[in-house]
């Protein structure tokens, strides 16, 4: 087998650095985290001399970056993602531009039975955490509308909801109301920018009628169609089929031997709550969801929930994660041997978990390329790009090649309490290549090294 540091050689890596500016046209529907860009994922996936027939794997897909960056290359690729919102919207982006001219008869017809209905709402519709009662109200119309119109049995089994089934168009309409919401909500952003925040109970709450909503959906969705239009004109390849799936990714089943290349970003170790980030979307799904979001929150990698069931320290994680974890526990500071310890065992117990079965997925000889960004906790240095690469390695993924991009915010930089502590600010994403390798060649390559 070729040696990794010679596989990775050509491989074309530039900043993974997210840039708003250039999420325009088509792309502008889909300003959600993510872990990199288009304009990287498809560099990376270009400059991978993959065959026609390579199978793409992102275990943590997200707005689906790298299910549309391979898509729109040709490419087969698999999706993955915990958060139901995620799933809908990474769908919607798939959409392909030969669905733009039916969008609007679309929106007129969803509109029309949306201002029909006589929906009271109910005491426990989550909508109202931001929106008045009517308007809450009418937005469920517009829900209910879309759910009857473009939903069937395969996504609304008897079982119950199945978003694996949830067609293209559907989560297109799904986004188009998710793009409305957010924007009546803005006045609820928080201070990191991933964060909506609920409202106190004193606060003025949005009001809109449902005559102004059904106008603005189906003004988002001309605009959404306008833009998929245009991306016909972009003499692009026909769009390689794509599966996405809502799964977790510490305990779902993969097809051994299954992926050529895994491209991903896993969450960062920076307790972001994702479902925060994706509160009114949530809300808006809420009769398509299938447990609590808190529950869902609870099963994240990077979860700011308590683990009902207490980790130990592997082996596995290699020793310098080991002896971060044993200075953030001994750390002076309150509740550093109590919750920020047992959140930061879960964590890696689940990241542990997950890149086991990203290995058991990758063909022998596959690469896993991450985009892991360091961290501190207190003044103590995270350095998650070393303690990823040692446990891919306990995983038979042998690091072929390493680029690091310095970035001069993070997300932990936002929390003004971190000026207390010493260190450098800004933080450090690193571009993690690994080749999977079997254990007699791991075992060969140790005794010559």
């Amino acid at each position: 087998m070729t040696a990794p540091h010679e596989v990775f050689k050509h491989l074309k890596i530039t900043s993974p650095k997210r840039n708003k500016k250039a999420q325009t046209g088509w792309e502008g529907f889909f300003p959600y985290y993510a872990g990199y860009p288009e304009t990287f994922a498809k560099d990376i996936l270009a400059s991978a001399d993959l065959s026609g027939d390579a199978v793409i794997l992102d275990p943590w897909n997200g707005s689906g970056t790298t299910t549309y960056s391979a898509a729109t290359l040709g490419l087969a690729s698999r999706g993955m993602d915990l958060n139901p919102a995620m799933i809908v919207i990474a769908r919607a982006r798939l959409l392909p531009p030969s669905e733009a001219d039916s969008l609007e008869p679309i929106a007129k017809e969803v509109a029309r039975i949306a201002k029909r209905a006589r929906s009271r709402g109910c005491e426990s519709e989550p909508l109202r955490a931001w929106f008045t009662d009517e308007t809450a109200t009418s937005i469920r119309a517009i829900e209910s509308s879309i759910r009857r119109h473009l939903l069937g049995g395969l996504t609304l089994t008897p079982e119950g909801p199945n978003l694996d089934k949830l067609s293209g168009l559907a989560a297109t309409f799904y986004v188009a109301l998710f793009t409305v919401c957010r924007g009546l909500a803005s006045p609820f952003q928080a201070s990191n920018p991933t964060w909506l925040r609920v409202p106190k109970s004193d606060e003025t709450r949005v009001k809109l009628s449902l005559e102004r909503m059904t106008g603005r959906l189906t003004e988002t969705i001309s605009s959404m169609s306008a833009a998929l239009a245009q991306r016909a004109q972009l003499s692009l390849n026909e769009y390689g089929p794509s599966e996405i799936r809502l799964a977790d990714t510490a305990t779902t089943t993969i097809n051994p031997s299954s992926v050529d290349l895994v491209l991903t970003s896993p969450p960062y170790c920076t307790r972001i709550d994702y479902t925060a980030a994706t509160r009114v979307e949530l809300a808006i799904l809420a009769p398509l969801l299938r447990g609590t979001t808190e529950e869902i929150s609870r099963r994240m990698i990077g979860s700011t929930r308590v683990p009902i069931h207490a980790r130990d320290v592997s082996e596995r994680w290699g020793a310098r994660c080991a002896s971060f974890l044993d200075a953030l526990r001994c750390h002076p500071s309150k509740a550093s041997n109590g919750y920020y310890y047992k959140t930061h065992l879960d964590y890696f117990d689940k990241m542990d978990r997950s890149i086991e079965k990203i290995a058991s997925a990758l063909k022998p000889g596959g690469r896993a390329i991450l985009v892991v960004q360091d961290s501190n906790y207190k003044e103590l240095h995270n350095d998650l790009p070393s303690f990823i690469a040692d446990i891919g390695e306990a995983h038979g993924l042998l690091l072929g090649r390493r680029e690091e991009f310095h970035l001069s915010r993070s997300m932990s930089g936002i929390n003004p309490h971190t000026r207390l502590y010493k260190r450098t600010p800004g933080a450090v994403e690193a571009v993690l290549c690994f080749q999977k390798v079997d254990g007699v060649e791991r075992d060969n390559r140790d005794k010559a090294g």
